[in-house]
C-alpha cells in the first residue's frame, strides 16, 4: 500500500510563509494528480490546489496569487508554497494523490494531515 507523509506545517504570523511537502512511498507505478486539501474545525474539506502529471494546476479562488503547488516527480513529492498567509488559512492540510500500483488501477490516497495555524 502507498503511504503519503506531509510535513512543513506549523504556527506562523499573518503575512508569513510556509512550505508544505508531501512524499509518496510504496509500490508506485505512476501518479496522476497530486493535490492539497484543507479542513478547518466545523467546516467541510475543500480543495486548495492540484497538480497533474501533465503540469496542469488549479487553485481555490481564496488562495490564487498566494499559494503555488509544484511537484518533483523523481521524488514522488508535491509541495505547497504558501505566502501572505491569513488567519482564515488556518486548517489541517491534507495531501491527496491519485496513484496506480503495479497490476491495479488508480486509487486515491490520503496523508494524515499537517496543522497550519496563522495568528493575527
Amino acid at each position: 500500500q502507498v503511504q503519503l507523509v506531509e510535513s512543513g506545517g506549523g504556527l506562523v504570523q499573518a503575512g508569513g510563509s510556509l512550505r508544505l511537502s508531501c512524499a509518496a512511498s510504496g509500490r508506485i507505478y505512476s501518479i496522476n494528480a497530486m493535490a492539497w486539501y484543507r479542513q478547518a474545525p466545523g467546516k467541510q474539506r475543500e480543495l486548495v490546489a492540484a497538480n497533474t502529471s501533465g503540469g496542469t494546476t488549479n487553485y481555490a479562488d481564496s488562495v490564487k496569487g498566494r499559494f503555488t503547488v509544484s511537484r518533483d516527480n523523481a521524488k514522488n513529492t508535491v509541495y505547497l508554497q504558501m505566502n501572505s498567509l491569513k488567519p482564515e488559512d488556518t486548517a489541517v492540510y491534507y495531501c491527496n494523490a491519485d496513484i496506480r500500483s503495479s497490476g491495479g488501477g488508480y486509487v486515491h490516497y490520503w496523508g494524515q494531515g499537517t496543522q497550519v495555524t496563522v495568528s493575527s
